[in-house]
């Protein structure tokens, strides 16, 4: 499940522009945010505590390659060339500042091709055109490929247009993002459409999942959570007992106590059918195991163990520890030396 240990998860909505010389889109994304993201937001609380960002790239092509196709007048990428597609290098979309520790970023690229490949359509492997025009990647995110309408006809203007991508336009990718967004959960994204027409509809619920999907992502969430915070203080406590001479500080202490807790709170509303909250229960169990997991104060210890000591301080003891040991076998053969004539003069009968 696409939720960072500390239950968040953070919406990266990412507006690609693949050349401004040919044409520049943008978007009203706060009319998005406030109109379409809020009840989806609202009704995946439980699950995880998720929160939106935006921004719009210039100058990002593709890394893969397409062709062009007579028969629909339109440049086609192919399902093999998918993992090609995400240009690492020019699309800098790791520039989250929502995203602190150990939140999960779900990327969402709404990518706008260049005039020398558009419109751009994906075939699938069955040899049909994609009806969304886009694809997900697991645990990372998706990619929606908007063809600005007209496209061929703006690209022979010799300067570029700036555009803001129509309501309309943006609620049908929006469709088509509830689609991934419920395919990167687990659940299936069939009923998000109707025929083969590639008409785009509307789920029923406003939130995108019905009561009963809810139900079950609480259900997933809160065993994947109790499982995942009894894993974590187990290897806490192996850990602690492998390092005897470790400190535990106190707040590692309440971190544990309060994990525990809250996991008890999650089973015993779990057990009376109260899911909602048992999955919160259980995020934030898991969240306060992680932390007692990677307390600062624990990390060095365990890191600093006997042999990293040993390779640390013997450069400067060896040499001195050298020394001392000559200088002691030094004087233990003076010892001896001074001892046997002491013995030698007492057996002459000295001191009489």
């Amino acid at each position: 499940m696409p939720v960072g240990a500390d239950g968040k998860v953070v919406l990266s909505f990412n507006l690609l522009n693949a050349d401004p010389h040919d044409w520049i889109y943008d978007w009203d994304f706060q009319k998005v945010d406030e109109i379409l993201l809020a009840p989806i937001i609202e009704a995946l609380r439980p699950v995880a505590n998720i929160s939106v960002e935006s921004q719009v790239l210039y100058h990002t092509p593709k890394s893969s390659f397409s062709y062009w196709d007579d028969e629909l007048e339109s440049y086609i990428f192919s399902a093999k060339d998918l993992p090609f597609f995400v240009n690492s290098n020019e699309w800098h979309l790791d520039t989250s500042i929502a995203a602190g520790g150990r939140s999960k970023i779900l990327q969402v690229v709404v990518y706008v091709p260049s005039a020398n490949e558009c419109p751009l359509l994906l075939q699938l492997p069955n040899g049909e055109i994609s009806t969304t025009n886009g694809f997900i990647s697991p645990m990372w995110g998706g990619v929606i490929v908007w063809n600005p309408p007209g496209c061929l006809r703006d690209s022979e203007n010799m300067q570029p247009l700036k555009h803001k991508i129509a309501h309309q336009d943006l609620q049908k990718v929006f469709e088509v993002f509830m689609g991934q967004l419920r395919q990167l959960f687990g659940l299936k994204s069939n009923n998000l459409y109707v025929g083969a027409s590639g008409t785009f509809v509307l789920l029923a619920s406003e939130r995108g999942f019905t009561g009963w999907e809810l139900d079950v992502l609480s259900r997933q969430h809160t065993c994947f959570n109790l499982l995942s915070c009894a894993t974590t203080l187990g290897s806490l406590s192996r850990l602690v007992q492998s390092l005897p001479r470790m400190i535990i500080m106190e707040e590692i202490g309440k971190q544990v106590k309060f994990s525990l807790e809250a996991a008890n709170l999650a089973q015993s509303n779990a057990s009376v059918g109260i899911y909602d909250a048992s999955a919160v229960s259980s995020r934030q169990a898991r969240s306060l195991a992680e932390d007692a997991f990677f307390h600062p104060s624990i990390m060095s210890v365990s890191y600093y163990s006997f042999e990293h000591c040993f390779a640390v301080y013997s450069p400067f003891f060896l040499p001195v520890s050298l020394h001392v040991l000559l200088a002691a076998v030094r004087e233990w053969r003076r010892y001896k030396q001074e001892m046997s004539k002491y013995l030698a003069w007492k057996a002459k009968g000295g001191g009489r």
